[in-house]
């Protein structure tokens, strides 16, 4: 399964952790866990990113990016991810009317 986690960084604490020269590192706690398989960073008025995040189940989310909002107070915001392929097989025609 895989998600899009957005993730939103206020400045405090993260401007802190910048000047004591520990972002990089509070960073890298949190990254470990997750295992993006990418990251970006998108132009906004705060400090962001967008990660696809491949997991076992949806349960495995919240734990995944806790560490984030623990360590910076991060507001993480979930979307399923799927391939075309995975969109097509979904069953859709279930719905179809006669």
């Amino acid at each position: 399964m895989k998600f899009i986690g957005e993730v939103a960084f206020p400045p405090e604490p993260f401007n802190t952790h910048v000047r004591k020269g520990i972002a990089g590192d509070k960073l890298g706690e949190g990254l470990e866990g997750i295992k993006p398989r990418s990251c970006t960073s998108p132009i906004t008025a705060w400090v962001a990113a967008l990660m696809i995040i491949e997991a076992d189940s949806a349960a495995q989310a919240p734990h995944l990016t806790e560490p984030l909002m623990l360590n910076f107070d991060a507001s993480v915001h979930y979307r399923v991810a799927m391939a075309p392929a995975e969109l097509q097989s979904a069953g859709l025609e279930k719905y179809a009317t006669s």
